[in-house]
């Protein structure tokens, strides 16, 4: 007789693996830094704003727990990928592989990027959650579109803050950090506005078909 754990019928693995996941391929991806005119912004942009609309889902029918569980893993593994790529750089190269200054510039680790994703991610996210669930807890399930914006402009901003502070002061000038901060937020803001439709979708979905919260919306 073979014994199994029994998983709980629950979206939630779901959404937190994407949740790291999108994380992951963020932080690689902000090693670029993207010219539109005069709009300058690092290649996370692209897919960053998805973590705190995944975020949101978290925090919005599974709570600030359960959120900060997927926060605190993501930064767990965010910082263990650093520790692997440096590893991976530092070991020797074989002689048929001739891309090592490439990986290196891509995926090299700079302790202060490490330290300014990390943090920016860890203070934000946790705020973005804290501050949708304490305005629902104030409106209860009225009131989305408050909860979802005035979450993410609280999390973003802090996040873009801290980043840019922290990865680029003494490398670029005070004008160009300033136009990441500015430009980044408001992208990032712009992003979950433009997809809000989106996010409400998913999370009336989710809490249709979300045994486990149908279930504590009959307590």
């Amino acid at each position: 007789m073979t014994h199994a754990a029994k998983p709980q019928h629950s979206m939630y693995d779901i959404f937190a693996v994407c949740f790291v996941a999108f994380l992951l391929l963020s932080n690689i991806g902000a090693t670029k830094l993207i010219a539109l005119g005069p709009l300058v912004f690092d290649g996370g942009a692209i897919l960053f704003p998805l973590t705190y609309i995944i975020g949101d889902v978290l925090s919005e029918v599974y709570g600030f727990a359960k959120a900060r569980r997927a926060i605190v893993l993501g930064f767990i593994i965010a910082l263990l990928a650093s520790i692997v790529f440096w590893l991976i750089i530092l070991a020797p190269a074989h002689e048929s592989y001739t891309d090592q200054a490439a990986f290196e510039a891509v995926l090299g680790v700079v302790p202060r990027f490490v330290a300014a994703s990390l943090l920016g991610y860890l203070c934000g996210q946790i705020l973005n959650s804290w501050v949708l669930v304490k305005i629902k807890a104030r409106f209860g399930e009225n009131r989305l579109w408050v909860r979802l914006i005035g979450s993410t402009v609280a999390g973003e901003f802090v996040d873009s803050v801290i980043f840019c502070v922290v990865a680029w002061i003494g490398v670029s000038t005070a004008a160009t950090i300033a136009n990441l901060t500015v430009v980044g937020f408001l992208y990032k803001v712009g992003v979950e506005v433009v997809l809000l439709p989106l996010t409400y979708a998913v999370i009336r979905w989710v809490k249709a078909h979300e045994i486990t919260y149908k279930t504590a919306g009959k307590k």
